[in-house]
Formats: C-alpha cells, sequence, structure tokens
C-alpha cells in the first residue's frame, strides 16, 4: 500500500501541497506547506513557481521531454533518423503528464484556502483566483491540445478529500466541455478584470507575489484576451465551435478598448528573467537545447529564411564551426541516417545561435507573445478584410524579428559571433520578397500558407507546444519526413498518449477513453 499511495502521489490526483523545495526558490518565496497556515498570496507563487521550468527554457523540457518528440514533429530541429523515432517515449509523457498535475493539485490548495476565509475576505483576494486561473487554463490548453481529453474537474483533489486518494481518482473530461468551461470562464474574467478595483494593500502583496505580469492588471487583461484569441482559433474549425468563435473573435478584435490584447513585444506575456541569483533564469537552455546535437538546424527552415532574405537568420541560427564558407546549412530530414550521421560530425551544418538562445541565461519563458497574436489577428481577417489582414501579418512579422534582436541585447553569452544590426530596410525588403510577399498570395489558401508558415519560423524551438498545435490545425507548411519501415507510427503522430500510471492506477476511468488512446486519434479541433 506504501508504494501504491507513492505512486499515486506523483500522478494526476494528489495534491502536492507546495512543491517549492529547491533551497534556491525558497530563500526567495517561502515553502507554503511549511508555513504555519497556508496564505492565499504565498500558495499564489508557490502555484506558479510549478511549471517554471515548462516556461522557462529549462534543461527538463528541452533534452527529456521535447528532444525528440516536438521538436521533429515540427521539423524545427534537424536529427539523424532512427526507427520508432515518432513514437513518443514514456519519460516525455510521464513528466510532462506529472507536471501538470502538480501545477493542478497546487492550484486546488489555492483553492481550498480561498474557500476557507470570509466572503470578505475572498472578495479581497479575488484577484488571486482570477489570475491563477487564467495561468491555469494556459497550460491546461497545452495539455489538452496534447492528449484530447483529460481528469480535470474532479483531479488533483486528494487535499480537499481529506487525504482519500480512491475518492480522488479522477474521471476525464471530454477535451470539447473542457474548452467549452474556460472560454466560459476567460470571458468573464475578462469583464472583471476591466473594472475590478484592488485593495492597494492587495495590490501591492500581489504585485511582490505576481512574477508574471508583476501585479499590473491591464497585463492579465492582455494575457486573458490573447488566450481567449488563441483558443477561439484554435476551434474555429470545430463545427460546435465554429460560429462562437467567429462571434467572439470578431467581439474582441472589434474593441480593444474592452478586450485589449498583447500586440507589441513590450506586452509579451513571460517570465522576464532580472537577477541570475534567483531560480527565475534559463541557464538549463544550453544543456537542455545543444546536448546529443539537439540544436542542429533543419533545412526547410534554413532554406526559406535564405531564399528569401530573412534578417531572423543570423540572429536565430550560426554557421557550423568547421564550415570556412560560413554558409547556412540545414540538415535534409530524407537523408538516409549514415549520410546525417557524417554531415553532423563534420561539423559544417548551421547550428541555433547559442548567444541567441541556448547560452542566453536572460531568455524569457515566453507564454504570450505579440507575433503569435498579431498572426492570429490576420487569420481572423483573411476573407473579411484584406487590409486589415495584411496589416497584422506584417506586424507579426515585424515583431518577430525584433524580438530576436531583442533578446540578443539580452544576452550574457559572447560565443557566437557578434550580431550586426538591422539595416534600415532589411523588414521591408523582407516583407517584398516572393514567398513572404502578402500582395502575392492571390487565394486565400495562399495567404493562410503564407499565416502558417511565420508562426512555424517564429514558433521554431523557442514555443514548440503552439508549434506542434498549429502544424496539425492548418497543416501548413508542407514538410516531408522521412518515412520510418520499423513502426507503423511511421510519421509523426496526431497526438500523445495517455502515460502508463493511468492504466495502472486510474484503471476505471482510464478505460471510459481507452479506445482513443493511440496516436492516430486526433484532436478535436484537428479537423483535416
Amino acid at each position: 500500500m506504501k508504494q501504491i499511495s507513492k505512486t499515486i502521489v506523483s500522478m494526476l490526483v494528489l495534491v502536492v501541497l507546495v512543491s517549492c523545495t529547491e533551497d534556491k526558490f525558497a530563500n526567495y518565496y517561502p515553502d507554503p506547506s511549511k508555513l504555519s497556515q497556508g496564505t492565499v498570496d504565498k500558495q499564489f507563487t508557490g502555484f506558479l513557481q510549478t511549471n517554471r521550468e515548462y516556461v522557462l527554457p529549462a534543461y527538463w523540457n528541452y533534452f527529456v521531454v521535447l528532444r525528440n518528440t516536438l521538436q521533429y514533429y515540427n521539423q524545427a530541429v534537424g536529427w539523424i533518423n532512427a526507427n520508432n523515432q515518432y513514437v513518443p517515449g514514456a519519460a516525455s509523457i510521464s513528466d510532462r503528464w506529472g507536471n501538470y498535475y502538480q501545477l493542478l493539485s497546487q492550484y486546488r490548495e489555492l483553492e481550498k484556502i480561498y474557500n476557507n476565509l470570509s466572503p470578505e475576505e475572498q472578495a479581497l483576494n479575488e484577484i488571486y483566483m482570477i489570475t491563477a486561473t487564467i495561468y491555469l487554463y494556459d497550460f491546461t490548453q497545452v495539455t489538452i491540445d496534447l492528449h484530447g481529453d483529460i481528469p480535470f474537474t474532479e483531479a488533483g483533489k486528494l487535499s480537499q478529500n481529506g487525504g482519500d486518494y480512491i475518492a480522488s481518482l479522477a474521471p476525464y473530461d471530454s477535451a470539447e466541455d473542457l474548452y467549452t468551461m474556460m472560454l466560459d470562464d476567460l470571458s468573464d474574467f475578462s469583464q472583471k478584470l476591466g473594472t475590478i478595483n484592488v485593495n492597494p494593500g492587495i495590490l501591492v502583496g500581489f504585485g511582490a507575489q505576481d512574477y508574471i505580469n508583476k501585479g499590473d492588471i491591464e497585463k492579465w487583461q492582455k494575457f486573458c484576451n490573447s488566450l481567449r484569441l488563441r483558443m477561439l482559433t484554435r476551434v474555429s474549425g470545430a463545427g460546435e465551435f465554429s460560429s462562437r468563435a467567429q462571434a467572439e473573435i470578431n467581439e474582441i478584435l472589434n474593441d480593444p478598448t474592452t478586450y485589449p490584447i498583447v500586440e507589441t513585444n513590450d506586452e509579451n506575456i513571460q517570465i522576464t528573467v532580472y537577477d541570475l541569483s534567483t531560480p527565475l533564469d534559463s541557464e538549463g537552455f544550453q544543456t537542455g537545447l545543444e546536448d546529443w546535437n539537439g540544436n542542429i538546424a533543419g533545412k526547410a527552415m534554413i532554406d526559406h529564411m535564405l531564399a528569401n532574405g530573412d534578417p531572423r537568420l543570423r540572429a536565430m541560427f550560426e554557421p557550423g564551426e568547421n564550415n570556412a564558407e560560413e554558409e547556412y546549412i540545414g540538415l535534409d530530414p530524407l537523408l538516409n541516417p549514415g549520410t546525417q550521421e557524417t554531415l553532423i560530425n563534420s561539423g559544417e551544418l548551421t547550428i541555433y545561435n547559442r548567444s541567441t538562445l541556448s547560452r542566453n541565461d536572460y531568455f524569457p519563458g515566453l507564454i504570450i507573445t505579440a507575433w503569435e497574436v498579431n498572426f492570429l489577428k490576420a487569420e481572423a481577417y483573411v476573407g473579411v478584410n484584406d487590409a486589415m489582414a495584411k496589416e497584422a501579418y506584417e506586424r507579426g512579422i515585424t515583431e518577430s524579428i525584433n524580438f530576436y534582436y531583442q533578446v540578443r541585447e539580452l544576452s550574457n553569452d559572447a560565443t557566437s559571433p557578434e550580431l550586426v544590426a538591422l539595416g534600415d530596410t532589411e523588414i521591408s525588403d523582407y516583407l517584398a520578397s516572393a514567398a513572404v510577399s502578402w500582395d502575392n498570395a492571390t487565394s486565400e489558401e495562399e495567404k493562410m500558407n503564407l499565416i502558417a508558415t511565420q508562426k512555424w519560423l517564429s514558433f521554431n524551438v523557442i514555443q514548440p507546444y503552439e508549434n506542434w498545435a498549429e502544424l496539425r490545425r492548418l497543416n501548413a507548411p508542407e514538410l516531408d519526413f522521412w518515412v520510418d519501415p520499423a513502426n507503423a507510427q511511421s510519421l509523426p503522430p496526431n497526438r500523445w498518449i495517455y502515460p502508463n500510471s493511468e492504466l495502472v492506477y486510474n484503471t476505471e476511468n482510464y478505460n471510459a477513453v481507452k479506445s482513443n488512446d493511440n496516436l492516430s486519434t486526433k484532436i478535436f479541433w484537428d479537423i483535416d
């Protein structure tokens, strides 16, 4: 029984009161589980920190979870082909799943503390619950987009259930129902954040505990509405959501005063790294991305950037150390493994720019970016208002380009060659290039392909979860993959399966979704 209990505590149904176990973190934010009485403000920060290494670039997420899963499926990197390469590993699945349910468990503890307050105290602390729920829904959306149906409404309630493990085994909620619930709640939160009057004393404490937006209520409202726009766009092709999505997207875009969204890089929703002596840093990015040649550039991305004079090329990538001509060469995914290995070992292939990305300890943990939101706007305007679609598309590209130069300026690393500043006409020249120009696209399909390609280029390895979701939804850009002859899963999958712990310990509830637990079942919004 001890072993079963221990295992359950590492799964979805448990409550880890607070996983602020790292000494480094505890020096800055006290562990609520070690306090004599939990408080809303301290638990709020304990909740935020639980998944920080899945937001900030960190070793475990990049090397264990992403290296041979989403990075391959997105062709954000080049790699040596191998048998069974499209089947996500058990460690990738279980670790990402476990982290999500730790986050949910800490949220349930925050709920528990909040629900035990008097009505007057709840009113004072409502800002914590609203913003915590927005943050939770962002990570929940990502988890649904990986797996489909997940336990949620009854999950993470071990503490609320008085330690009863059996009662805490949670049923699966349908992905469609959870999207509906989250969209309903986010709509309400947007309205509340536009009118909420936070007590000045509470606001001071909130600003100290909130390391996402530093207590800026307007930025939380932009986070809320931008997340709504992302989720509404994601489900816009699913029949039961299409009319709602169209109506609410129009509502958001037509009334920016009531529904502000992220539109410029200084409004990005992210974990900003200020001080490397705190636990909020990106020091694990180097080993996470670079180890085992995880930072090799893929051919499709490099070829597109070269052909069109993409100003991001030199900021995002650097020539291989043994490339005397300093050429940018991506690894072809269709080559045989022996040839690929020889090319990698030659040191001539392009790699991701180490000083901009992997060795930049100040690289932010991105949640929602200006380029993503502008590309979502562009998509909404396609077939409706071509001028506004073009404006949003070009603004998205501009914000994406500027981001890579701005983040390089933050870097404390000088491994890569010094970055040549943007020329006066580089962005405008790129926007006019043949395969990028909006005006060259003569159909809605071609314009959607332009948007999809720019999302893919911008997301690359820095927003891999959103990259994979959009590639599945839009089926663009078209990427060629080596066909694995050794496995029935011969190409990238449509979803991740559930961890084996669900089959073993949450058997009855798992059996209700077992028929869909395979790599070929599509997420409900993936209709093509």
